[in-house]
């Protein structure tokens, strides 16, 4: 029997040591992955962000946020965040694992945790902060034809990337990176 994504994501892992970076003068903050059946496959919970957020205005990227003081550790940050943004309640949601920290070019180290969900499940997406939720097939992520490298200048080095097409969405950056990850996981076969 084939194992289903979270399976998958799970044991990868377990059996591995998650890579950190050195966080001096980045803002700490998390994310979560959230894996859940839809329609007969498995998706990824991702969302547009608003224009009336702070930071990335109109980007693509997972629930998450920077690290608030009285959050005990960055794994609550990814719960916190995730409640806030798009109304998945803490308990709900079954903690897969972490994957490695990232760190984006707006100077914030991210922590990612990966989890799952019941579906159907009534997302409640916070009016201020979130634009579009965004459920996108593992299917899709893993399909070449969905994926673009991309190159870009960075101090002065050339650094190549995918960044992944969903209908009229591009998710590039941090989350393009974090997702590739994700999927190098879930493709692995």
């Amino acid at each position: 029997m084939d194992d289903t994504p979270p399976e998958l994501m799970r044991r990868a892992l377990v059996e591995r040591a998650v890579e950190r970076v050195d966080g001096s003068g980045l803002i700490p903050s998390a994310v979560m992955i959230l894996l859940y059946p839809k329609d007969g496959e498995y998706c990824i919970l991702l969302n547009k962000r608003s224009d009336e957020v702070e930071h990335h205005k109109g980007e693509i990227s997972f629930p998450g946020g920077a690290r608030d003081p009285e959050d005990r550790d960055s794994l609550e940050t990814a719960l916190r965040e995730t409640e806030e943004e798009m109304g998945i309640r803490r308990g709900d949601i079954t903690i897969l694992g972490e994957m490695d920290e990232a760190v984006t070019r707006s100077g914030f180290r991210v922590q990612v945790f990966t989890g799952t969900i019941e579906y159907p499940y009534p997302f409640k997406p916070s009016a201020i902060e979130i634009a579009e939720v965004l459920e996108i097939p593992v299917s899709a992520l893993i399909d070449p034809a969905n994926r673009r490298l991309d190159t870009r200048w960075h101090d002065g080095q050339a650094e190549t990337s995918y960044s992944y097409v969903h209908e009229e969405h591009i998710v590039f950056g941090a989350t393009a990176r974090i997702l590739t990850s994700c999927i190098d996981i879930l493709d692995s076969d």
